[in-house]
């Protein structure tokens, strides 16, 4: 018997059946006489997931899809199987993943996260708030220099560490001046203001997390919440914008279209803008293939993450050239009405 058939059986605790139900990414479909809805495993804090509901709820209310919880008939969120694993229940939706060959799809999301973004804002609680983003750049630049002195010391074995040793001097002089330009801006007053409104981040809005709704042209579901935190928004805005980018060669065109139609919603500020830059010229994926190399025991490197670094060595410059000539100029992607 599998952990789910077990999880199965807390549905009771909700006083429901599943007529049928499927496997999908680390979780199971029941379809159920209250429609369709995902249980999951849950291994986090009960108190934030109490917090996240309050947000689900405020945002479905208003009129934004979401995969909010079920309570069971303990009036909790998390149920107990035999084994005292912990499950949850949630809404989910009959629908594909954005597309992230579809422009529409692309644009489609934008505007969600906008709408989203109006709408997510809570009271602040200090032990949900995000790390400084200077203190974490400077944190991964350490990481990327003890990395560095790791292979060196060691000595290059594989196509990774000497492709690494390779480029990882170009990408660290990156790094440092990301650090140069967020010191430049007024990155703690921005900062401050975020919290201070209780700005809410999703934490991963990526396309995985996107639903384009069957039957609803113009529907879609966000979900996938667990990693919100309280942060300046258009961190939100970036790490989508970055992985859709990376696929389309950082294509400035593409760029400013997203850009324009989040602003049209939900304007940019000169301060964000700036940020935006900041986020844009840190090699942050750089630094996550090189901590994974060095955090996984770096006995077996596979061909995949190879690739995935040698195609970022291939498309620094364009990269480079990209967080310079985007945002350059405020607001060279948005109309006045924010000024």
């Amino acid at each position: 018997m599998s952990l789910y058939d077990y999880g199965l059986g807390t549905l009771a605790q909700y006083e429901l059946t599943a007529d049928r139900s499927a496997r999908t990414r680390g979780a199971l479909l029941c379809y159920t006489a209250q429609g369709l809805l995902i249980l999951r495993e849950f291994h986090g804090s009960e108190k934030k997931l109490e917090k996240q509901q309050e947000l689900l709820m405020r945002l479905q209310e208003n009129g934004i899809n979401t995969d909010y919880f079920l309570r069971n008939n303990q009036e909790s969120l998390v149920s107990k199987d035999k084994t005292e694993q912990r499950f949850t229940l949630q809404h989910w939706y009959e629908g594909k993943e954005c597309d992230t060959k579809s422009r529409e799809d692309i644009l489609k999301s934008v505007r969600t996260l906008a709408r989203l973004h109006i709408l997510m804002k809570m009271e602040p609680v200090e032990e949900y708030r995000e790390r400084s983003l200077r203190e974490e750049y400077l944190r991964h630049n350490q990481e990327l220099r003890k990395i560095r002195k790791f292979i060196r010391n060691k000595g290059a074995s594989n196509v990774f560490e000497k492709n690494y040793l390779a480029s990882v001097e170009q990408f660290l002089e990156r790094a440092q001046y990301a650090v140069k330009l967020l010191d430049e801006t007024d990155y703690d007053n921005l900062r401050e203001r975020a919290w201070r409104e209780g700005q809410v981040c999703h934490g991963e809005y990526n396309q995985h997390n996107i639903l384009m709704l069957k039957n609803d042209h113009f529907g879609t579901a966000v979900t996938n919440f667990g990693h919100w935190s309280f942060d300046i928004q258009v961190a939100d805005l970036y790490r989508f914008m970055r992985k859709i980018l990376e696929k389309y060669n950082w294509n400035q065109e593409l760029a400013g279209e997203m850009l324009r139609e989040y602003h049209k919603i939900r304007p940019i500020s000169a301060e964000e803008w700036k940020n935006l830059r900041v986020r844009f010229t840190y090699p942050e994926k750089y630094w996550k293939l090189a901590n994974y190399y060095y955090s996984h025991k770096k006995v077996w490197i596979s061909e995949k993450n190879v690739e995935k670094l040698q195609n970022l060595i291939r498309q620094r410059e364009i990269w480079e050239n990209f967080a310079e000539e985007c945002f350059r100029d405020y607001p060279r992607y948005c109309s006045l009405r924010s000024q």
